[in-house]
């Protein structure tokens, strides 16, 4: 093959997603058949499989057992805003990752102690094995999944206190400063690093999707100086959705 030239699954993809690009192929449109590829193109099976992967790879079809391969509807991502900004005395658990005011959610939380396993230990400075609290969310908008998090709370911090844990207590779903504040901790300052992944089969079931597709992954530390008093994993789909962050300068 001469150099710069697209190897022939390639080509054949590029030409099939232009047709999908342009309205020829419609969302919900059946794709051509591997054998209807093979003849049209002039090429071998392999390629008119290798071709299909492609487009699958890219979100653009989906293969339905027993059915064929069809052209996906595209979906308008929208925003998860992220912000610098934290409302005094918030008491939403979705406000606290959804800083969009104009959106309404609803969320279901369980907590349960565990050890921490190396990743989060490391997180929070701790050694592996020592007991966290550990919160599972479920964020939901308009009765559809959003977004799920998993926080981790040193035990060494808030055992026997009032804030052990999140979702009960006199400051239930106060938030993570706030709460904190009630055992003498002042959180200062918190880090967030945005990664992306194929989801795992719960995730994909819990937000709508398959699993192995891709999901965008907030690593969130709060810290009190130095002192890390809560991490989290936040989840969500990087077809639906995409992180915006809005920063203040100081």
């Amino acid at each position: 093959m001469p150099f710069g030239e697209q190897p022939a699954y390639l080509r054949v993809a590029d030409d099939l997603r232009q047709q999908i690009a342009q309205g020829v192929l419609p969302p919900h449109a059946k794709l051509p058949s591997q054998a209807s590829i093979r003849a049209h193109y002039g090429v071998s099976d392999t390629v008119a499989l290798e071709a299909r992967k492609v487009l699958m790879a890219e979100g653009l079809v989906e293969g339905r057992s027993g059915s064929g391969t069809y052209v996906r509807e595209s979906v308008e991502p929208l925003r998860l805003h992220r912000s610098g900004y934290r409302t005094l005395g918030e008491s939403s658990p979705f406000r606290q990752e959804q800083c969009d005011e104009r959106v309404g959610g609803t969320w279901r939380a369980r907590s349960e102690r565990r050890e921490a396993c190396g990743r989060v230990a490391a997180r929070l400075g701790l050694d592996p094995g020592e007991a966290v609290m550990c919160t599972s969310y479920e964020f939901r908008v308009s009765d559809r999944p959003m977004m799920l998090s998993t926080s981790w709370e040193p035990l060494r911090l808030t055992a026997r206190s009032p804030v052990m844990l999140p979702e009960e207590g006199p400051l239930a779903g106060r938030g993570v400063v706030e709460r904190m504040a009630a055992i003498d901790l002042v959180v200062d300052n918190v880090e967030e690093e945005v990664g992306a992944r194929p989801g795992l089969a719960e995730e994909a079931i819990s937000l709508g999707g398959h699993p192995g597709q891709t999901v965008i992954v907030i690593s969130r530390t709060y810290r009190a100086g130095s002192l890390a008093v809560e991490t989290a994993d936040i989840v969500l789909s990087a077809e639906r959705y995409r992180v915006s962050y809005h920063l203040p300068v100081r």
